[in-house]
């Protein structure tokens, strides 16, 4: 097996033939993360032209030397049901080290454990229960254990962080599974609560409205971003410019036509809640949302979180992706809000095996971590 640079139409003929790939791994992200060196990556075994595998590999570089982190967000593209996973990570290795890199991290798409919507209630119940960790899952992934242990034998270091967000991609997600579900199934799979808000929201005339051009998003951009600021402001995090939602939607829209969509939500003509969504073939993400501290009554989140499902399944696509909760399952902790919003739609939390780093200059590697432990 050996790995070499491929062209962005390589790499992306690739993530077109596969079911389903993180749209961090596309060669449009590429494009997004602008502060980053991006590189398309691909693995050919011997006598093969085409290539058995994919990444996108982006370099951050280190203050004053030319010495990189690279990185594989949700990456990369490779068989990771082979028992012998040195065979694909170690010349990606020699490959970005000969690039300059001091380190790799990756973030293997691969499920370790799945709670369902039952046993997580049953969980945020419990008084003894604080953690999903704590919780027996409904499911474990032993594909999934084996990959985790491979890459312990193979040098690789956890980077999970107990309890809250991690620094780069959430190893705990909420998924709507769809695949041989129809609408009616997965609205019968919601709880009372969400099947009457999204009845209410359409007595109450929310219509939702959906465009997926670059020229149509460019269009409502600003209003989604206005309404994306108030709710920074509401709860307390910090925004990104509308730049960065510019350049994102050029991007992934020049990839491929329906990649990102922009939901919005009216109610008599005021933009009560807005979402971008993504897809990259049968997976489904809600990636950002906003909405209005006023007329919370008519329930425009749920009117438009709605409508992308529905979206999703018309797509046909196997996973709604609600992205990252914490571990919490404590009542009294606040972030246990948003796994009790996403429990709603009767889905299911979901554990990847997190990101992995491979020090590859350990001086400098040593440096890099002391530094992130410093900012905390």
């Amino acid at each position: 097996m050996t790995v070499r640079e491929i062209s962005e139409s390589e790499h992306l003929a690739f993530v077109r033939a596969q079911r389903s790939a993180s749209f961090l791994q596309t060669p449009a992200w590429g494009h997004v993360k602008r502060e980053w060196r991006r590189q398309s990556i691909g693995w050919f075994r011997d006598g093969e032209e085409a290539p058995v595998g994919a990444a996108l590999v982006l370099y951050r570089q280190l203050p004053k030397v030319r010495r990189y982190l690279a990185y594989l967000p949700e990456g990369p593209l490779i068989d990771w049901a082979d028992e012998d996973l040195a065979a694909w990570l170690t010349p990606m290795a020699a490959h970005v080290k000969a690039r300059g890199a001091f380190g790799v991290r990756i973030g293997p798409p691969v499920v370790t454990r799945r709670w369902d919507a039952a046993a997580i209630k049953a969980g945020i119940a419990d008084e003894g229960v604080h953690r999903l960790g704590e919780l027996a899952p409904t499911e474990r992934d032993g594909a999934g254990a084996r990959v985790v242990s491979q890459l312990r034998e193979l040098g690789w270091r956890s980077q999970a962080v107990a309890g809250g967000f991690a620094a780069g991609q959430p190893q705990h997600v909420f998924q709507v599974p769809l695949a041989g579900r129809s609408e009616e199934d997965v609205l019968a799979g919601m709880n009372q609560l969400w099947r009457r808000n999204i009845k209410k929201a359409a007595k109450a005339g929310v219509e939702v409205t959906s465009t997926s051009t670059v020229e149509g998003i460019g269009t409502e951009l600003k209003a989604f971003h206005d309404l994306y600021v108030h709710t920074a402001e509401r709860d307390r995090f910090t925004p990104r410019p509308l730049s960065y939602f510019r350049t994102m939607v050029e991007a992934l829209a020049a990839e491929e036509p329906d990649r990102i969509t922009l939901h919005l939500a009216r109610h008599e003509g005021d933009l009560v809640a807005a979402t971008i969504a993504i897809r990259v073939g049968a997976h489904a993400w809600y990636s950002y949302g906003a909405s209005s501290s006023e007329k919370r009554e008519v329930r425009g989140s749920n009117a438009v979180q709605w409508a992308m499902m529905r979206a999703a399944i018309a797509a046909g696509a196997d996973v709604y992706d609600l992205r990252g909760i914490t571990e919490t399952l404590d009542p009294d902790d606040p972030h246990v809000g948003l796994i009790q919003f996403k429990v709603g739609t009767g889905g299911e939390a979901v554990e990847y095996a997190g990101e992995w780093d491979l020090p590859l200059h350990r001086p400098l590697y040593r440096a890099f971590d002391l530094y992130m432990l410093r900012r905390g």
